[in-house]
């Protein structure tokens, strides 16, 4: 008896999985060949230099103002100590609060990303749906980041299939 329900069991997978119809796209190839997706990439990297670099520069202040302090101590007096060392953390702080404005979750570089991303991101959506429309396809599935497929039948793949229908040539 639980030789043949399990024997049903598969079975009845089988049959499922026949039913089901699937595409592959490969997310990784069609993102490097739209160069609006380029051009935002470089944008947000460019962005993110000049905003590492300006963090930077402040906590370089701060280290020189550290070591100023380190050097002048012994000939200030205790309320100067007190107003140098607040300095030096006020410092500090400045560029940890820069740090979470410009990277943090909900930051300056998540919203521009969002900006310039999102927009490209949603014209591939929308490509994939209708191909999957078109294809009469109940999922389309992503080779470039699923690495537990071992195989797959190169006819399955419409990457280039949603490259033309974005409207890119490669």
């Amino acid at each position: 008896m639980r030789r043949a329900v399990i024997s049903l069991f598969v079975l009845s997978l089988c049959v499922m999985a026949h039913g089901q119809k699937y595409a592959v796209v490969d997310m990784e190839y069609v993102l490097k060949q739209i160069p609006a997706y380029e051009t935002a990439n470089d944008q947000l990297a460019q962005i993110s230099k000049k905003w590492q670099r300006e963090i930077e520069a402040i906590e370089a202040e701060a280290k020189t103002m550290e070591r100023n302090y380190q050097t002048e101590m012994v000939f200030l007096s205790d309320d100067m100590k007190r107003q140098r060392a607040a300095a030096i953390v006020a410092k500090e702080k400045e560029a940890t609060d820069l740090k979470k404005h410009y990277f943090g979750a909900g930051g300056e570089l998540d919203k521009k990303r969002e900006a310039l991303i999102k927009p490209i991101q949603d014209e591939i959506y929308n490509a994939l749906k209708e191909l999957c429309e078109q294809h009469k396809c109940q999922m389309i599935l992503d080779k470039s980041s699923a690495p537990h497929i071992v195989y797959m039948a190169p006819k399955l793949d419409v990457s280039d299939e949603l490259l033309m229908k974005l409207g890119v040539s490669h």
